[in-house]
């Protein structure tokens, strides 16, 4: 008997959990519902892929779209649209907006926001505070939460919970595994007069690899003694890399394009355009994130899209605000790695889908399976773009890759088996949907 299916996405070769090879895709009612030779089925449309690669659809789990309260740098139709044109299928987006995300009106406030208006599928997390602790428990349960994040260490916006009893009573009621950004806040206010007016190459001083690797090795005994499942957002220091590969009992860890391709001596030529928290370091600290990566130590890729207007990255240092855009660029930029040989694509896709998939229990995404929801990225390994101010769709219209050369690059993305992307444009206004958990 002949399938019938919406749509076929034919000849091209699809790179999943069983191996590389060319095979077709059949897509019914926004699933993947058969794969192989489908040449004679029938379809309501049919997609041309010979030549290109098709992944599972990357998930970007750390994303701050600005809104509600600060959509000067960004909103979530302006962040969705610039996801899907570098070939991101969803995203997990932090709470530190205005208000900030830690309740549940705040939570069903930015699911009514995205939906109809994002062109990629969506998750948030909820901010863990000590104000919320007491609804820790159903806070990240909710339709559309992502889990439940908390900040060690100061950064952009007032969410903190500095002290280990705070973040011990929030992780004794945590069941999924929470997300931190693991800093030391004593240590920040003790070395503040580290930084030098004028010269962001101190950041990194200031925010220096103790900073980080004392705030971690916190966190890891905290965890064991609240018998928590913990995850070490955008890690920055070889010795983190080194502490965790002795804590995956407790603790899994993201790495950034950010941190894998830019290091200390680009202060020079980007200014505060690269400043970060955790701070982009010296080359030794991005070789340690890369060992990270080839041991397994490293779990998921994390562009943490931070945007700030080129207005606010222009205040001389201090002053000027930490973060960068990145959720447009974290596909071109690793496949221009993939292509340089620092890592294997089937790598990156486990980093990218089965990764996120697997660590924070996503239903039906990240393989390209039959009865999984239809999220491919399309990419042409062989192409060479050079990634420019202008194609950024982020409200910042910025990125610290201008002028980057890459090999490899996007050229579609499908989301439920819709075509949210295709060379360069953008489909429809919204059509994501919330996420789904286990």
């Amino acid at each position: 008997m002949t399938r019938t299916f919406d749509l076929v996405v034919e000849g091209g070769t699809v790179v999943n959990q069983d191996g590389v090879g060319v095979r077709d895709i059949g897509v019914a009612d926004g699933r993947i519902a058969e794969i192989g030779d489908l040449a004679r089925a029938a379809a309501g449309e049919r997609l041309d892929c010979r030549g290109l690669h098709i992944l599972p659809g990357v998930i970007d789990s750390q994303v701050h779209f600005r809104e509600p309260g600060l959509e000067h740098k960004e909103d979530l139709e302006a962040g969705a649209r610039a996801a899907v044109l570098g070939g991101v299928t969803a995203v997990f987006e932090m709470p530190n907006t205005n208000p900030q995300t830690t309740s549940a009106a705040a939570l069903e406030d930015k699911i009514a926001r995205a939906t109809g208006r994002m062109a990629c599928d969506f998750a948030f997390w909820v901010g863990g505070t000590h104000d919320n602790v007491a609804d820790i428990g159903e806070l990240e349960r909710l339709p559309g939460a992502a889990g439940i994040k908390v900040f060690m260490g100061s950064s952009t916006g007032s969410l903190l919970v500095a002290d280990d009893r705070g973040v011990l009573e929030i992780l004794k009621r945590t069941r999924r595994r929470a997300a931190f950004h693991s800093e030391d806040e004593a240590r920040l206010i003790a070395r503040k007069g580290e930084r030098v007016a004028g010269d962001p190459a101190s950041h990194p001083i200031w925010r220096d690899e103790q900073a980080a690797l004392i705030c971690t090795e916190r966190l890891i005994r905290i965890a064991r003694e609240a018998r928590a499942q913990v995850h070490v957002l955008h890690i920055s220091t070889l010795q983190e890399i080194e502490f965790l590969a002795g804590a995956k009992d407790v603790a899994s860890c993201e790495a950034t394009p950010h941190h894998l391709t830019l290091s200390s001596e680009d202060y020079a030529r980007l200014g505060t355009k690269l400043q970060m928290n955790p701070p982009v370091r010296g080359p030794e600290h991005r070789d340690g994130v890369w060992r990270g990566i080839a041991q397994g130590v490293v779990d998921v890729l994390g562009s943490d899209h931070a945007p700030h207007t080129l207005e606010e990255k222009a205040k001389p240092y201090p002053e000027s605000p930490s973060g960068m855009p990145g959720v447009q660029t974290l596909v071109p930029v690793m496949l221009d790695h993939v292509a340089a040989g620092r890592l294997s694509l089937q790598r990156f896709v486990d980093l990218s889908s089965a990764g996120p998939a697997r660590l924070f229990g996503i239903v039906g995404k990240g393989r390209i399976a039959a009865g999984y929801d239809a999220d491919l990225t399309i990419v042409d390994l062989k192409r060479r773009e050079t990634i420019r101010d202008a194609w950024i769709a982020s409200r910042c219209g910025w990125t610290p890759y201008n002028g980057k050369t890459v090999t490899g690059w996007p050229v579609g993305t499908l989301v439920r088996g819709r075509r949210a992307m295709w060379e360069g444009e953008v489909f429809g206004r919204g059509g994501g949907a919330p996420v789904r958990f286990a």
